[in-house]
């Protein structure tokens, strides 16, 4: 079985600063060119919208994808820059940073064990989904169709952030006020850190969620003034609709497909997960550019922390190595789609049954 020390993986896992500055240049230039174009092409016809809309939704993409590299602290040499610059990518995409790198850290550090990660789409084992009632194993497999992912999409970018600030500050004000009530004694310090939230992990979290939310608000109020409510809203929802749907396909695709390494725990091996649990998604060249790279997600897999701008060059210094990984192209999007169930008997990710599982709940 091939092992993680048979691959040539150091010589690219430096960071250059030039190349990641490069990046971020030739990604959000564009990105605000973009927004500044749109009022002049509305007022002259609504159809010149949709190249316009079309390119904010692929830079869009490009800024998730660098805000990921950033998350893993490859894009740049520094920490703090890789911090900063992807709270500034997380703002682009509304999207918390900090939190978000957190879980898909955990992600990537269980990559194929099928009892501690379900996926994007919290997948069910065939166990568990057999305890479902007939409705709700028909509701299961209905929210993880692809056209799901477009309101999915927009709910994840637009919405779960700004709830769980909401959630996030009630839970701490109920917890405050039980602590006042209570006979003990409690300092403002106290209480701040009696208070564990499930909507954030750690106090750099909850200040990353805070002044993420704060940035994106008020670019919602200053742009609708500046362009239009109808007009910033209309677009700007159609942007992270369809860029939100992209991220989770794209996520989906290169780990839920038929012969996915699927393991529990017991056995589970990390290599293995990188493998044959990533799939490589076959893109062509334009859209690789978007995406910076992540089809080569076995690489990705294998090692994190090497840069989108060396991923290429390290899996064709390695591909004798990746001879059976599975290559998965874009009309196969659908195919894939079917696997969201997990097989705990036999290691394998399976579609849901066309006919209702009777439950083995007594």
């Amino acid at each position: 079985m091939v092992k993680k020390s048979d691959f040539v993986l150091a010589p690219y896992m430096k960071s250059n600063d030039w190349l990641a500055a490069w990046q971020i240049t030739n990604t959000l230039v564009p990105y605000f060119i973009l927004w500044w174009l749109m009022p002049y092409a509305a007022a002259i016809s609504l159809w010149l919208l949709l190249p316009i809309v079309v390119l904010m939704v692929l830079f869009s993409l490009r800024s998730f994808s660098l805000m990921h590299d950033c998350g893993h602290y490859s894009l740049f040499t520094s920490k703090r820059v890789n911090r900063f610059m992807g709270f500034v990518l997380g703002v682009i995409n509304a999207m918390p940073q900090y939190a978000w790198s957190r879980d898909h850290a955990y992600h990537h550090k269980t990559n194929g064990d099928w009892e501690r990660y379900r996926g994007i789409g919290d997948f069910l084992s065939v166990t568990e989904f057999t305890q479902l009632s007939p409705t709700d194993q028909k509701l299961y497999g209905l929210l993880r169709q692809p056209l799901m992912t477009l309101p999915g999409g927009f709910f994840y970018l637009a919405i779960k952030p700004r709830i769980a600030l909401i959630l996030g500050a009630f839970d701490f004000l109920m917890h405050g006020i039980r602590c006042w009530r209570s006979d003990e004694p409690m300092t403002l310090a106290d209480i701040v850190n009696a208070h564990h939230s499930k909507h954030w992990q750690t106090r750099g979290e909850f200040w990353d969620l805070l002044f993420n939310n704060i940035c994106v608000v008020t670019s919602w109020v200053l742009l609708s003034q500046l362009i239009g409510v109808k007009l910033f809203f209309g677009v700007y929802s159609m942007v992270l609709t369809f860029a939100g749907a992209i991220f989770i396909c794209v996520f989906f695709v290169q780990h839920n497909f038929e012969g996915a390494y699927a393991h529990e725990t017991n056995g589970w091996d990390f290599v293995q997960g990188a493998i044959a649990g990533s799939s490589y998604l076959d893109m062509p060249a334009w859209l690789r550019w978007f995406t910076a790279d992540i089809s080569y997600h076995n690489i990705h897999h294998l090692s994190e922390r090497i840069p989108n701008y060396n991923l290429a060059a390290c899996h064709h210094q390695n591909r004798h190595l990746l001879t059976q990984v599975r290559v998965v192209r874009l009309d196969e999007i659908a195919h894939c789609a079917q696997y969201i169930l997990w097989d705990d008997n036999t290691n394998n990710l399976v579609p849901v049954p066309k006919t209702p599982l009777l439950s083995t709940m007594p």
